[in-house]
């Protein structure tokens, strides 16, 4: 489960360390059940994992000085074997993490309840097009449009039309543990009063809620708890003796400690009524177990849900797809099937190459904005690049100092701030107290830092706020990742903003605008797609939302929502072959998609 993140839209999800420990030589696993001898598979191809000195190297690199307090675990499965490779501490003055150290796994947690899913449909329990509601109490009304229902598979492949985060979650909640008061008569009552923004299956949105109203959904079927149909239907045959919610004593004692984004330790996180989307607790050696169980090393009962789970893809934006729960990303000559998580102290990744049949797990007990998924995917595919130790996405942000401002002051920042299409920042006020909340995330407290400037304290994002010529506020932008984005005011009488990151919108004539439109290559797997409506120019890349894009000269072209502009190239008659997409220092070329 990610991490209650000040999240914005940008051209990119979500979601630091280093240090002395002993380096795991490779290690063959006897803990789980027929485990075929991964040497004697034909046809494989060799894993491209670097050496574990190579990967203990990378470890210490990334932990630094952090290494005394937080560490991380990297285990790797491949045709030749298991091998662990650990670096750091599992908590100041505790001893160094290793393979059987115990984190919170999160989001993976929702690869899990997928897998459940399709366990119960092979065994004729449910049906993965069963709509929800049929195992919920018959007094709940689950959300439906244009006559469909919200099935089952929906929930699963994060296209319910159900939000990130229910509304009701409280904003008032201990921010260290979000969801440890969220009740099942919550969960319900904001099932029955929501409306969905678009039809269901039309668009693939990331939602926590619908991960655990899906493990909700199937412990009810199953007349269980959540944690025990892991247990009795995944954990008991792959000898996962180390994965569950409640802690015993001697996973307690394995417990790596987390810590925040300020490398500070932290609570753990109660998930109890969404359980489904992130509560999981395991180990690299556990995850090691289930994920040769989808890599097809262990024969399991489970062969025919795993096959399940993965029969169909979908689009998933940026480039990738999704099954029931994995996400796919293309490589040069495979793809990584892969999911990650993070709580409020840990950040995991878990995939595999079923081309190599090599899967790699990444724990670690620090949260950062980029995690340890760079670090997953460098290991499966060479050609995705590392962040550099140094890198401010990896590192504790500043140091920040609040001030107090009086009540009055505060009053004139309350209002709407439209961030991108249907995606609004809203700020409002509880006596001396700011709240900022994007569209279906918490309200989340903000602290001046000067008259204008403010910054949250659970994660590392700033709003500055901007004013008119009359001192009106009129704007907001959101600094987060090393990014601004600017959100302007839809309500107040303040007078609109003119300039966005130094770009001022020019007049030109919109009938230029048809020579742009058409589908542009920037990335494998990505493209840009320009439409043209009501002489407006819009641009849309795979995945995300539709932005409109607004000239300054006949073929510069910028964004409002973030700091990026477009250049187009054309031919003698005007027509576009392609763009340059200006960002974050980087300036990539975008041919043209010939029809």
């Amino acid at each position: 489960m990610k991490k209650l993140l000040f999240k914005g839209i940008i051209v990119a999800a979500v979601l630091v360390f280093c240090g002395c420990s002993s380096m795991k030589e490779p290690v063959e696993s006897t803990s789980t059940p027929n485990e075929k001898k991964p040497a004697s598979i034909k046809g494989s191809v060799e894993s491209t994992v670097p050496f574990n000195d190579k990967i203990h190297q990378i470890l210490t690199e990334r932990l630094g000085k952090s290494a005394d307090h937080v560490g991380i675990v990297v285990g790797v499965i491949e045709p030749s074997g298991r091998r662990f490779i650990a670096a750091g501490s599992a908590g100041e003055n505790l001893g160094a993490v290793d393979e059987n150290s115990v984190f919170e796994i999160g989001s993976i947690t929702k690869v899990f309840t997928s897998l459940l899913l399709a366990d119960m449909a092979h065994r004729g329990e449910v049906a993965l097009d069963d709509p929800v509601a049929k195992y919920l109490p018959s007094n709940i009304k689950v959300p439906e449009r244009n006559g469909r229902a919200i099935t089952l598979e929906d929930l699963s492949r994060h296209r319910s039309g159900l939000p990130r985060l229910p509304s009701n979650l409280d904003a008032g909640a201990d921010p260290q543990n979000p969801y440890a008061d969220y009740s099942v008569k919550q969960l319900y009552e904001f099932l029955s009063g929501y409306e969905l923004p678009r039809d269901i299956g039309a668009q693939f949105e990331y939602s926590n809620l619908g991960g655990g109203l899906l493990g909700h959904a199937l412990a009810l079927r199953a007349g269980m708890d959540y944690e025990t149909l892991v247990k009795n239907r995944i954990c008991l045959p792959l000898e996962m003796k180390s994965t569950a919610i409640t802690l015993s004593a001697d996973m307690k004692s394995r417990l790596a400690i987390g810590h925040n984004s300020m490398f500070e330790p932290t609570s753990n996180w109660d998930i109890p009524t969404l359980a489904g989307a992130g509560a999981l607790r395991s180990t690299a050696t556990d995850m090691l177990s289930f994920l040769a169980a989808q890599i097809g090393y262990v024969d399991t009962g489970l062969t025919p849900a795993i096959t399940l789970s993965r029969a169909t893809w979908a689009s998933a934006g940026q480039g990738m797809e999704i099954a029931l729960g994995w996400l796919k990303r293309p490589t040069k000559d495979s793809a990584i099937i892969w999911h990650n998580g993070g709580t409020g102290g840990y950040r995991t990744f878990a995939g595999f190459d079923p081309k190599t049949r090599t899967g790699v797990v990444v724990l670690t007990n620090v949260t950062t904005p980029v995690g340890v998924d760079d670090l997953g995917f460098h290991l499966l595919d060479p050609d995705s690049q590392l962040l550099p130790p140094d890198s401010p996405m990896l590192q504790p942000p500043k140091k920040r100092t609040e001030i107090t401002l009086a009540p009055e002051s505060l009053e004139k920042y309350v209002g709407k701030y439209e961030l991108a299409p249907n995606v609004k920042i809203t700020v409002t006020r509880k006596k001396n107290q700011l709240y900022a909340q994007l569209t279906g995330q918490q309200a989340l407290e903000i602290f001046p830092e000067s008259e204008r400037n403010f910054f949250l304290k659970v994660v590392d994002a700033q709003l500055i706020f901007r004013t008119d010529a009359k001192g009106r506020v009129n704007a907001v932008v959101l600094r987060q990742m090393g990014r601004d984005q600017i959100a302007a005011r839809i309500d107040g009488d303040a007078d609109p903003i003119e300039e966005w990151f130094g770009h001022r919108v020019a007049e030109v004539d919109p009938a230029i605008y048809k020579n742009y439109v058409g589908r542009y290559q920037l990335a494998p797997g990505v493209v840009a797609t320009m439409t043209l409506e009501n002489n407006r120019l819009y641009t849309q890349l795979t995945g995300q939302p539709r932005f409109e894009m607004f000239p300054e000269s006949e073929r510069d072209f910028f964004l409002k929502v973030v700091d990026a502009q477009i250049t187009f190239e054309t031919d003698d008659s005007g027509q576009a072959i392609a763009f340059i997409l200006h960002q974050n220092g980087q300036n990539p070329r975008a041919p043209r998609i010939e029809e």
